[in-house]
């Protein structure tokens, strides 16, 4: 019999992407195609007591549309007091009578969907008023192995509980984020103690996780992620490409280097903008990324003689006469274009102050674009010598980057070459081998290699491009 492995739909059941729920996305597939039966939790507003059709509308329902009403707020206030008491999942059936095409690109790989009301934020309210971690009852048993893809005070009794932690970003950089720190130390501390084993995606994370939680170093492995993008949209026809950021964005081919993810402070964006602005690179910089905390101080620096809301005009005496406009920004690319913006840059700009692993720069590595990003956390580990690298607190070494990449077509064509190199050590395949050596230890046995069509995503922006994370 295949195994039975859970995972939870946190981030999977968010609008917009992120680097978690591409994650969570990844590892569904990987588990599948290593022959688990893959089971996966989501939280959405459906009730246990609808009928087997009502559950499934309500599913694939926008949540927008709810209507808070006082007697639903009552109800969740009670349910969050009496989190976890007695609670069993309910089925979501997936018949085929609501039409899913639209969410092909959000839903991950699975077997079976399970669902409890709001059970995420009931379980992290929960949590403010006591350490406590809330048991879930599964109908028919428990699986082999809950695998929790976040750091959530949830556990299945009865089943190995594994949980991902990717970074401790609220501890080690904690005015980048808007976490309460003391609770979410206390969580971290609780999910190490109770958890029967803890992943999470770089050597650096490992680190953090040993030295700052003080974890026992035989309890947390590093599994690293995989890069896995459509091959549909990242093999396109160049031809197709290069028409698709021209006519889309009004770019030209190599004419602009690129920064795509959050605007928020852990990405370093002021630093990065006053570096482009002092290179005097005059090849555009576009800015793709919707605008989260903090963001007005990220770029306070871009007044209206810097900037342009949209790509500059095509002809090439105009632009020269309109010399501002070097910097562009984008809010919102849809997945299908983006990969085509991304493969039709300069350059990938990504001097990000700190990631538990750094998957944009893989991404673009694994598309042929050149590289430059930071040197510390995750990041060198995850580049190799196949990326400019640059202390990312150092706005002159961020200068001389930019302007050595933005110049020199030499260096340029030969990180094109190493970064697909290096992107490759980050394979499916690498990642399921590194998964079953997990789960082996759980006394789980998967069976890793067996070849299966990558996830559909066209329609599911890129974790970083999502700007939530």
């Amino acid at each position: 019999m295949r195994p039975r492995i859970l995972i939870d739909g946190f981030n999977l059941a968010l609008e917009h992407g992120t680097g978690v729920s591409t994650y969570a996305r990844n590892l569904s597939y990987r588990l599948g195609s290593s022959g688990a039966a893959v089971e996966v939790l989501y939280g959405r507003h459906v009730s246990p007591n609808w009928s087997p059709l009502m559950r499934e509308v309500a599913f694939f329902d926008d949540p927008a549309i709810e209507q808070m009403t006082l007697r639903r707020r009552m109800r969740r206030l009670r349910r969050t007091l009496t989190a976890g008491i007695g609670e069993t999942m309910c089925d979501i059936p997936v018949t085929g009578q609501v039409v899913a095409e639209g969410f092909a690109g959000r839903l991950p790989h699975f077997d079976q969907l399970w669902n409890v009301e709001d059970i995420f934020n009931r379980a992290h309210n929960r949590f403010k008023w006591g350490p406590k971690i809330v048991p879930l009852q599964v109908p028919g048993g428990p699986p082999a192995v809950a695998h929790w893809t976040y750091p959530l005070p949830i556990r299945i009794p009865g089943a190995r509980n594994i949980y991902t932690m990717h970074d401790l970003v609220p501890l080690r950089l904690p005015f980048t984020t808007l976490d309460q720190k003391r609770r979410y130390f206390r969580l971290c501390r609780l999910l190490l103690e109770k958890a029967d084993h803890i992943v999470t995606v770089s050597e650096a994370s490992r680190r953090d996780i040993i030295s700052l939680l003080g974890a026992d170093p035989e309890k947390v492995t590093n599994t690293y992620q995989s890069v896995e993008l459509p091959p549909q949209l990242a093999n396109k026809p160049e031809e197709v490409a290069r028409d698709e950021v021209r006519g889309a964005f009004g770019m030209r081919w190599k004419g602009y280097h690129l920064f795509f993810g959050a605007i928020e402070p852990k990405k370093n964006l002021a630093r990065l903008i006053e570096a482009y602005l002092s290179s005097g690179v005059t090849t555009p910089l576009v800015i793709l990324g919707k605008q989260a905390w903090k963001s007005d101080i990220e770029l306070r620096l871009l007044e209206a003689k810097h900037v342009r809301k949209t790509p500059p005009p095509l002809s090439g005496a105009r632009m020269k006469k309109e010399s501002a406009g070097r910097v562009i920004l984008l809010d919102y690319a849809p997945f299908r274009l983006l990969i085509s913006l991304i493969r039709g840059a300069k350059s990938v700009l990504f001097p990000s102050l700190y990631e538990g692993f750094g998957l944009p720069v893989l991404e673009a590595m694994s598309l042929g674009t050149p590289v430059l990003t930071s040197n510390t956390s995750s990041l060198p580990e995850v580049v190799g010598d196949a990326a400019v690298k640059v202390n990312p607190y150092d706005i002159r070494a961020m200068v001389e980057g930019i302007r050595v990449l933005d110049a020199d077509e030499e260096l340029r064509e030969h990180l094109a070459w190493a970064g697909r190199r290096q992107a490759a050590l980050f394979s499916a395949a690498a990642y399921e081998r590194r998964l079953a050596d997990v789960y082996a230890r759980m006394g789980v046995r998967l069976e890793p290699g067996t070849e299966e069509p990558p996830p559909p995503g066209e329609e599911e922006p890129l974790d970083s491009a999502a700007a939530l994370r």
